[in-house]
């Protein structure tokens, strides 16, 4: 039944915001039960899809998901995949070269002074733990606001949603211990050359940074791993 309403939303060309029909409008138009169609409202409910109104102007609207929400959702398919670092640079390798092609000479130069911004966030290697951690994180953010830049809707969310769950991996697996000054020295200077071939227009050139950053990053994400999984054998 909730699939057969959301099929009728799209049909009717209905947008975020929009008002559905009343529940006995509904009971009517499908040919339901009252709980029949309270279950399916439920659903949407819960799916994000659709939200619920209380008092005067009250009643059930289109709702259209949040893209931290769609994230969440599709991090709990995930959570016990037990992904590796392996799985998620397969499509990191494949995705963010074409991101980058696609972004070069096209950035505004607000959206090139983040990037800047990032990079210098982490300009020197960390001297504890925890600023490990956080420049680890700061480097994933930088390839977080790139994502955000695509035309396409479903390549940014991919990549996005990606970097989110390497992200949390490293936090969750400590991959950012024992700090590594090589993998800061190499992400930082890939992501200022790839920052530079940005901003100059060069597509190819982008392309081909942004691929080698993705394959120096994969060997040494996996090192990290590596260790990890060793102090967790011999603890």
């Amino acid at each position: 039944m909730a699939e057969a309403i959301k099929t009728w939303v799209v049909e009717q060309g209905l947008k975020a915001g929009d008002r559905l029909p009343s529940e006995a409008e509904l009971i009517e138009r499908f040919g339901m039960a009252k709980g029949t169609i309270r279950e399916a409202m439920r659903i949407l409910e819960a799916q994000g899809l659709v939200k619920t109104r209380t008092g005067p102007g009250g009643g059930s609207f289109v709702h259209e998901p949040g893209q931290d929400r769609a994230r969440a959702l599709l991090g709990n398919y995930f959570y016990f995949k037990d992904l590796t670092i392996t799985d998620i640079y397969e499509l990191r390798r494949v995705l963010e070269p074409e991101l980058a092609a696609s972004l070069a000479g096209q950035l505004s130069a607000e959206v090139l002074a983040e990037l800047e911004a990032t990079i210098a966030s982490y300009d020197s290697p960390a001297t504890t733990l925890e600023e490990e951690r956080e420049q680890h994180v700061a480097s994933l953010r930088f390839h977080a606001l790139l994502a955000a830049q695509s035309k396409n809707p479903l390549l940014s969310f991919t990549i996005d949603f990606m970097v989110k769950i390497l992200s949390d991996l490293t936090v969750y697996k400590e991959l950012y211990a024992p700090p590594n000054v090589e993998l800061w020295r190499q992400g930082r200077d890939f992501q200022r050359r790839l920052l530079a071939a940005l901003r100059s227009g060069d597509p190819e050139k982008a392309r081909s940074i942004m691929a080698a950053h993705m394959e120096s990053a994969q060997k040494l994400m996996q090192g990290q791993e590596a260790q990890m999984l060793r102090r967790f054998m011999a603890g």
